[in-house]
């Protein structure tokens, strides 16, 4: 079973975030995913970039599934992050 910081370790060894939580129940994850990087992409290409962190654990079926909310600082900051 998965520990939601093992994952949050291997977005965080592949992203620069500037804040990253990750929960779930061992099986399904949700993660908010802030980073510099997501300035100027859509919601599609901000999730494949994090795709591109964990893509050896997807491939692998290491990790199954997560749902993703992936903000600029900016929007980050206007959300009361």
């Amino acid at each position: 079973m998965l520990d939601p910081h093992q994952i949050e370790t291997w977005i965080a060894a592949g992203l620069p975030c500037q804040h990253l939580r990750v929960d779930g129940d061992g099986q399904h994850f949700e993660a908010v995913i802030v980073s510099v990087e997501f300035a100027g992409m859509n919601r599609v290409k901000r999730q494949q970039r994090v795709y591109q962190t964990i893509k050896d654990r997807l491939d692998s079926g290491e990790l199954h599934a997560i749902s993703m909310q992936t903000l600029t600082p900016e929007e980050w900051e206007s959300r009361g992050g």
